[in-house]
């Protein structure tokens, strides 16, 4: 990452979702460096519109590597997805996300989230955090395949962010997470409820609407079985048995 991509993350805003989701959406959009680690182009960015400036993450469809169990040049497409899925659960799990063209083509732009390097992942992880048992919740409706710790973004004031969402939503079962601590519980009244929003918007709202845009249509209708296990089971999902149920590596 260049000098100046490190002065922007330094001088990143807080903004609220609203405005984040304007700027990502109309702002012009600035190459800083590129994130070496990510298994696809990952990079890192300014966007500005007006007296409006933030840091942001820009995933071009043409970086994304073939995956064997998902189609080519849909990642982008998912995580946008994940954002509207979060956004209707109102537990702002995800950062602001939008779709959108940029110097390398159209790709997924979301805002930088400067995490809190002083928490330690493993013992967060290990944790019962409230945060992140709604974030488990939020993986079994979109059928999180990569819930990795590195994948965790906790804030100083005690909110976790969730990222990288780009292997989420196939119509296959493919859960694994580091999540597991909640496997066979009773959900919390709170995420019945979420999940009975969920399930009102799949069927009938915005969010089916705009997921139809996003995602194929079988990919769809098992978002909206798997809203409706959870809310007749009334119980977090345990591992299955037919696949791996942590990601590797795990953080």
């Amino acid at each position: 990452m260049t000098a100046e991509g490190e002065s922007a993350l330094r001088a990143q805003p807080v903004l609220d979702d609203e405005t984040a989701l304007r700027l990502l959406r109309e702002g012009r959009l600035e190459v800083a460096g590129r994130l070496v680690e990510a298994s696809n182009m990952t990079l890192y960015c300014t966007v500005r519109l007006g007296d409006l400036s933030a840091a942001c993450v820009y995933k071009p469809v043409r970086g994304e590597r073939p995956l064997w169990d998902f189609p080519d040049g849909t990642l982008a497409s998912r995580e946008v997805a994940a954002f509207e899925v979060s956004k209707i659960t109102g537990w702002r799990i995800v950062p602001p996300t939008v779709y959108r063209d940029g110097p390398f083509g159209p790709g997924m732009c979301q805002l930088w989230i400067d995490a809190d390097d002083q928490v330690d992942l493993i013992a967060l992880i290990r944790s019962r955090h409230p945060g992140l048992r709604r974030m488990a919740v939020f993986d079994a409706v979109v059928n999180n395949a990569d819930r990795k710790g590195g994948h965790l973004l906790p804030l100083a004031d005690g909110h976790v962010y969730g990222v990288d969402h780009g292997v989420c939503f196939s119509h296959e079962d493919k859960l694994r997470t580091v999540l597991w601590q909640w496997r066979g519980k009773q959900l919390p009244r709170e995420a019945v409820n979420v999940l009975g929003r969920l399930h009102r918007e799949l069927e009938n709202g915005r969010l089916g609407r705009r997921l139809r845009e996003l995602l194929t249509l079988p990919e769809l209708a098992a978002t909206q079985a798997r809203v409706a296990r959870l809310i007749e089971t009334g119980l977090h999902p345990n591992p299955s048995e037919d696949w791996p149920a942590i990601p590797w590596p795990p953080i």
